[in-house]
C-alpha cells in the first residue's frame, strides 16, 4: 500500500502494521484508533529507519506514557555510562527513551541508542548544532540547523522537539512581559540567543515547510516544543507561554496539512490549582493534538525530591487530558542523573501515569489493581510482589523485616485486619 506516514495511512482508509500492534497493546479497536490518528488525536512516532522499534501509540484515549531523557554532556560524557541506563529504561518498559545529549559529535550514541531501543527515540536537534557543525552559535547559518533534522530523520529518530514557536512574534511578547526566570529551555535559549546575536528570524520557523518535508519523508512526529514553558511557578499561564501556544496551534494545522504527525510540548513549573485548566487550554487551542507535559512541578522549593514534585503534577495533568509524561529524576537542578537517579524517576512517572488512567478510565487500568487488591486479600505475599510497580524493592522491604507469623507484616503482626477478618467471616477465633 502507498502512504508517507501515519496519518496519511489513516486518512486513506488504511490500518497499518503498526496500528495492528498499538491497538492490540491499548485494548482497543484497529478502526478506532486509526480514525483517532487521522484526527490527529493520536500519533504513533515511528521512523521508517527505526528498525528495533516495538510501536507505541500516544493520545486521546489511550494508556498515559512516560519519557526518560539520557545523554551525554560535557562534564559527564561517559557514553558506555549513557548506554547502560537505556538497556535499564528499556528493562523497565517505558515507552520512550529521549537523547538530548549536547556536547561533541553525538551521532554515534545516537545511532547506538536506535539500534538497540525497542522504546521509541526523540532528540532535540538544537542541541546538536554546535558540536555537529563544530562552530560558534552565532556563526551557524539558518540552513545549517535544517542540516542537523535531516541527519537526525536519517538516523532513525521517532520523534523531534523543534523549538518553532519562538519566533520574532513571540519573543516580542516575551520581551514586553518581564518573568522571574526568563526562559529556561535550553534548546530555546539558544534559539532565542541565535537570534538576538544575527537578528534574524528562528530558522526552524523560517524554514518550517522544508523540516515538515523531512519528517514526512522518514515519518518523524514533530514535538512542538515549548521554549517559553515557565521555569518556575511564578511564570506560568503568562502571557509568553499562551502566545506561544496559540503559535503552536497554527503550526499543527501546517503540519497536518503534510500528514506528519504532531505533539505539543507543555508546562514545566505549575502550582497545582492551574494545571486543570491549562490542559484544556492546551487542546483547545491545539485542536486535540496530544500534549506532552514536562512535569509539570508544582513548587519550586524540593531539589532532591523533584521526581515527587513532577509526579504529583503530572498526575493531575494526565488525568486532566495529558497524554505523555517526561519523567524528572532526584537530580533535577542539580546534577545530570545517575543509574539509580534515573529508575527512581521511571517509578514515579510510571505511577503518576498509571493512577491518572484510572481517574481517566482507561481501558484496562483498574484491572492491574484488582489483582493487587485480590492477592493482598489472600495475604499471597508473591502474587504481591508479582504486582508491584516495582517488584524488587517490595521484596527487599520484606525481606528486611520478617514478622513472627509468615502472612503478616511486622506493622500488624498478630492484630493483622486483613487476617482476622478473613478468619472472622469463616466463622473461626481470631486468636488473640
Amino acid at each position: 500500500m502507498n502512504y508517507t506516514t501515519q496519518m496519511d495511512a489513516a486518512r486513506q482508509g488504511i490500518i497499518t502494521e503498526q496500528m495492528k500492534i498499538v491497538a492490540e497493546k491499548e485494548l482497543m479497536n484497529a478502526e478506532q484508533l486509526r480514525e483517532l490518528i487521522a484526527e490527529g488525536k493520536v500519533i504513533i512516532p515511528c521512523n521508517k529507519n527505526h528498525k528495533s522499534i516495538s510501536p507505541e501509540g500516544v493520545g486521546s484515549s489511550l494508556r498515559t506514557k512516560i519519557n526518560v531523557n539520557l545523554g551525554i554532556s560535557k562534564d559527564c560524557a561517559n557514553i558506555e555510562r549513557e548506554i547502560e541506563k537505556v538497556k535499564t529504561a528499556v528493562s523497565m518498559k517505558v515507552e520512550s527513551i529521549m537523547d538530548l545529549s549536547s556536547y561533541g559529535k553525538t551521532r554515534a550514541f545516537r545511532q547506538r541508542l536506535i539500534e538497540i531501543s525497542p522504546a521509541m527515540v526523540g532528540t532535540v536537534p538544537m542541541y546538536d548544532v554546535i558540536g555537529y557543525h563544530d562552530k560558534k552559535l552565532a556563526d551557524i547559518t539558518a540552513k545549517e540547523f535544517i542540516d542537523v533534522v535531516r541527519a537526525h530523520a536519517q538516523d532513525g529518530v521517532d520523534f523531534m522537539t523543534i523549538h518553532v514557536g519562538i519566533n520574532k512574534s513571540t519573543a516580542e511578547k516575551f520581551n514586553k512581559n518581564p518573568r522571574l526566570m526568563n526562559i529556561v529551555s535550553r534548546g530555546g535559549s539558544l534559539v532565542f540567543s541565535w537570534m538576538k546575536l544575527t537578528g534574524n528570524e528562528n530558522p526552524f520557523y523560517e524554514y518550517y515547510d522544508e523540516i515538515l518535508d523531512i519528517c514526512r519523508e522518514y515519518d518523524v512526529a514533530m514535538s512542538l516544543g515549548d521554549a517559553c514553558r515557565p521555569g518556575c511557578i511564578a511564570d506560568s499561564t503568562d502571557a509568553s507561554q499562551i502566545e506561544e501556544l496559540i503559535a503552536l496551534g497554527e503550526l499543527t494545522k501546517r503540519a497536518w496539512e503534510k500528514d506528519v504527525q504532531v505533539m505539543i510540548e507543555g508546562p514545566g513549573h505549575m502550582a497545582m490549582n492551574e494545571i486543570a485548566a491549562n490542559m484544556i487550554i492546551e487542546k483547545r487551542l491545539c485542536h486535540g493534538a496530544p500534549f506532552y507535559v514536562l512535569g509539570p512541578l508544582v513548587t519550586d522549593i524540593a531539589p532532591g525530591y523533584d521526581h515527587i514534585t513532577s509526579a504529583i503534577g503530572g498526575a493531575i495533568a494526565a488525568a486532566n487530558g495529558a497524554d505523555f509524561l517526561c519523567y524528572v529524576t532526584p537530580a533535577e537542578h542539580l546534577r545530570l542523573p545517575d543509574l539509580n537517579d534515573m529508575k527512581e524517576g521511571i517509578i514515579a512517572s510510571k505511577i503518576a501515569a498509571h493512577a491518572a488512567d484510572i481517574a481517566k478510565g482507561v481501558k484496562g487500568a483498574r484491572d492491574w489493581d484488582n489483582k493487587m487488591a485480590q492477592a493482598r486479600r489472600v495475604l499471597d505475599w508473591e502474587a504481591q510482589f508479582e504486582c508491584a510497580i516495582d517488584p524488587q524493592k517490595a521484596r527487599e522491604y520484606r525481606a528486611s523485616s520478617m514478622p513472627e507469623h509468615s502472612e503478616t507484616c511486622t506493622m500488624c503482626g498478630e492484630m493483622c485486619a486483613v487476617k482476622n477478618m478473613n478468619r472472622v467471616m469463616s466463622g473461626e477465633d481470631i486468636g488473640i
